[in-house]
Order: structure tokens, then C-alpha cells, then sequence
């Protein structure tokens, strides 16, 4: 490892950002010091500081070939160690009541447990000869040079019992301790601005256990997703996570929360649109009890419209913008702003605007895609443009026409896996499949119990 760029970075947060953040580091310091304050090396299981791990997760498309591009294999390491790998076109999609028809897309969904695949990538990148993990430590804050024009270092302290705080020097430091970032705060502290916040107001909560997989489930598909929409806003995402282990994620919106009692926590996979999932978990044994993980609003902050910012600070994934979850394209875009890393670093050390200008134009299409969505549902906050509603009223005709023709549901799948910009569902060939079907905005479908909306539910 060459070193060219300084003698140490400092990524703070061991989580997917931070691990690839920290991997292409790698290629231009000497050192790269990844802080977190759980332990992280060798765990394989949910802990303290990253809670929704524990849910439904799914690294799609445009995230997957960015993962094997920085660490070779890794796809064939994932299926050797029994972690499920499929086409995402040809999983059970459910939107509006209504069954997309399948399509082979060639474009990979890895489904495994969150933490699991975080254990694969933390592994390659621990093996790097010049990365370090120091674990167990709590971040107290920055440190910069007297002018506080530049960022020197990182105050930490080892959660043992007497440890006291010491200073890490660095010659960069990259935060990507997720939505609970404390960077505009230590900005403030330093006499800089906050980056201003658009949010969008979900009131989203994931309750989740796991099954003994009965083959006869998925029929030969990776996962079952009824995905929720304004008229049949719950929602779930059922699918393989191992050789005989499933996952079931209940999502519920605007503060209609799936329980974890029992009876209660079945009684709201009943109330989902179609039936496939409720028929298949009925009567089984769950491997665990239900937990739930509360999102109450999407977040962006706009680093990139401040008018200044101190050098050697960058900030990336969840601390930039965390989106729903339900669209899954955290680890997808935490591969897009690595890679937009690695040609910043190329040039030269990052300049702290040009980085954050850069990152942000990656989450534009993201953000546009999920907060937009969102907007569909009546109850949640935030500004519906001329574009989100246009939008949105050529997506539930677009999804409609999905239902009967595969080569809709191919492009559908191209641009929710991020490998296609949304405009790409416009072009002509496209929008004529589209009308073909669905000339006007269609009812949705009913329930399988009949009717719509379940009772009980606010949005």
C-alpha cells in the first residue's frame, strides 16, 4: 500500500460505509484506523450500536458488482458460505395487491443476514495490512488546528474501566457513523454552519423473526415482498437468509407498528394484501421472538450547500442521508459514494465541497426514488412537487403494466437496483409498454380478503 496521500486516515464507524470507506483508504495512506464503539471483528450477529441489522436487508444489483469490483470472489464466497444469491427480477413482487410478472434481469440480489455480509467485508478489509480496527472506543470529538481551518485528529477513549482520552492524529478523517452523526454539531462547535435537513416523515417501523425454511414456501424464488403502497400500506419482505433459515419483516407506516406478540404479530401478516405469506408462516415455529426497530423519518443533510467546510473532514453513507428502508439502497449507494471516494483520492487529497457536491449527486437518484415513493402515501410530511406527483402517477401505471408484460418488470427492477436512472423508464419503447396497459392511473388491487385498507390503519 502506497501511503501517497498521508501517514493515517481515520474512518469512524465499522459499519458498511465505514468498511468501504476504509477500503479504498487503503490505497493511498499508510495506515487507515477504522474506530468503532462496539466490538465488531468476527461478529456475526446484531449488536448494540447498529440495531436494524437484525432486519430484512438485501444488497442489490448496482451494490453487488461494486462489492465484487473492490473485493474479487466475494459472490462466490458469499454462496460457499450458504448466504442466498438470486435474480432479483424473478422474486415474488407484490405492488398495489397486484403480482408482478417475473423477468430474468441477470442483475444479482444477495439476501443474507445484514450482519452476516457485514462480517464477509469486514473480514477482507481487516485483512489488509495496513488497516486497523480499534474497537470498543466512543468518539468524543474532533480535533483541529488552531486556525480550525483543517481537522487533525480524533478524540477517543477505550470503554474499559479507567481509560482516559487520547488523540489520534490524522491526515483525514471520514465520518460514517450513520444517521446519528455528531458532525454538525462538532461543525458548530468549530464556528461553521450545520448543513440544512430535508426530512421526510414516515413514521416507519420493521418488526421481524425468523422460520425454519419449508421448501414449498418460495417455490423455487428467493423471497416473497408485498410491497406496501397507499392503499394497502402494510407491508413485507419474506425471504431466504441461509441454507434452511428465513426471514419475515413486517413494515408498517405512519405509526401503524406490526406487534411482536404472537397472536397480534400474525394477525398482521393475515391483514396483508395477498395471501402468500400468511399461508406459509401459519402454522410454523417461529426460530425467535419478534422485535421491532422504529424509523421515524428519512434525512437528508446537504453538506454540499455549505459555503464552507474544514479541510481533511469528509462525511459519507448514513450520516449524509438516511434513506427508508424499505427501498433497500443503503449498501448499494454506500458502494457508489466508496467508489466516488476512490476517484477523488485518485486526484489527489479530497477536497472536503468538491467530495460533498460529488456525494450528493450519487444520492440524488435515491432520494428521489424513496422519498418521492413516500410521498405517494397521503399521511406522510414533506413537499410533493409538480415532479413527485407526475412521478408517481406514471409509477402505479408503470407497475400496473408490470403485472402483464416482464419486459416492464426488467426495467422496473434496472432502476430500483440503481443500475438505470429513473428517466430510463420514460423512453419511448418503454412508455408505450406502459400505456399499452394502463392509460389511466389504475384502481389497485383488492384484498385477498376483500376490500382495501385494513381496518386499524392511519394512512
Amino acid at each position: 500500500m502506497s501511503g501517497d496521500l498521508g501517514e493515517r486516515a481515520i474512518v469512524l464507524g465499522g459499519s458498511m460505509a465505514g468498511l468501504l470507506a476504509a477500503r479504498v483508504l487503503s490505497e493511498s495512506y499508510g495506515q487507515v484506523v477504522v474506530v468503532d464503539r462496539d466490538e465488531v471483528l468476527g461478529v456475526r450477529e446484531s449488536r448494540r450500536g447498529a440495531p436494524h441489522t437484525v432486519h430484512a436487508h438485501g444488497l442489490h444489483a448496482r451494490g453487488h458488482l461494486i462489492m465484487e469490483e473492490l473485493f474479487p470472489g466475494f459472490t462466490g464466497e458469499l454462496t460457499d458460505a450458504g448466504i442466498p444469491t438470486g435474480d432479483l427480477g424473478e422474486m415474488r413482487w407484490f405492488f398495489n395487491g397486484r403480482k408482478l410478472r417475473p423477468a430474468h434481469t441477470g442483475l444479482v440480489s444477495v439476501t443474507g443476514p445484514r450482519p452476516v455480509l457485514e462480517y464477509h467485508v469486514r473480514e477482507r478489509v481487516a485483512a489488509l495490512p495496513n488497516v486497523v480496527f480499534l474497537q470498543k472506543h466512543d468518539i468524543g470529538g474532533l480535533v483541529a488546528d488552531t486556525a480550525r481551518g483543517r481537522v487533525v485528529g480524533v478524540r477517543v477513549r477505550s470503554r474499559a474501566e479507567g481509560a482516559e482520552e487520547e488523540l489520534l492524529d490524522a491526515d483525514l478523517v471520514v465520518d460514517a457513523t450513520g444517521r446519528g452523526s455528531r458532525t454538525p454539531a462538532w461543525l458548530a462547535e468549530m464556528g461553521y454552519d450545520r448543513p440544512p435537513e430535508e426530512k421526510v416523515k414516515v413514521g416507519l417501523a420493521y418488526t421481524t423473526r425468523h422460520y425454519r425454511t419449508k421448501p414449498e414456501w418460495f417455490d423455487g424464488v428467493q423471497s416473497i415482498n408485498p410491497v406496501a403502497s397507499p392503499a394497502h400500506p402494510r407491508g413485507a419482505f419474506f425471504g431466504q437468509v441461509g441454507p434452511d433459515t428465513c426471514i419475515l419483516s413486517l413494515t408498517g407506516l405512519l405509526g401503524d407498528y406490526p406487534p411482536t406478540e404472537d397472536e397480534a404479530f400474525l394477525e398482521f401478516v393475515r391483514s396483508l394484501p395477498v395471501p402468500d405469506v400468511y399461508e406459509a408462516v401459519r402454522d410454523a415455529v417461529p426460530l425467535d421472538d419478534a422485535v421491532s426497530f422504529r424509523f421515524p423519518a428519512s434525512v437528508r443533510r446537504r453538506y454540499e450547500r455549505l459555503s464552507r467546510l474544514p479541510d481533511r473532514l469528509l462525511v459519507m453513507g448514513d450520516a449524509v442521508c438516511s434513506f427508508n428502508p424499505v427501498y433497500g439502497q443503503g449498501m448499494s449507494v454506500a458502494s457508489l459514494e466508496a467508489m466516488t471516494l476512490r476517484e477523488h483520492l485518485r486526484r489527489g487529497v479530497p477536497e472536503p465541497r468538491a467530495f460533498q457536491a460529488a456525494v450528493a449527486r450519487v444520492v440524488d437518484v435515491p432520494w428521489e426514488i424513496s422519498a418521492g415513493g413516500d410521498l405517494d402515501f397521503p399521511g406522510v410530511e414533506g413537499p410533493r412537487t409538480l415532479k413527485v406527483k407526475v412521478g408517481n402517477a406514471y409509477m402505479s401505471r408503470l407497475q400496473y403494466a408490470a403485472t402483464k408484460d416482464a419486459k416492464v418488470t426488467e426495467g422496473f427492477m434496472r432502476v430500483a437496483g440503481l443500475i438505470d436512472p429513473p428517466t430510463a423508464l420514460m423512453k419511448p419503447a418503454m412508455l408505450a409498454r406502459v400505456l399499452r396497459h394502463a392509460v389511466r392511473r389504475p384502481a389497485p388491487g383488492p384484498s385477498w380478503q376483500g376490500g382495501g385498507r385494513p381496518s386499524g390503519t392511519t394512512s
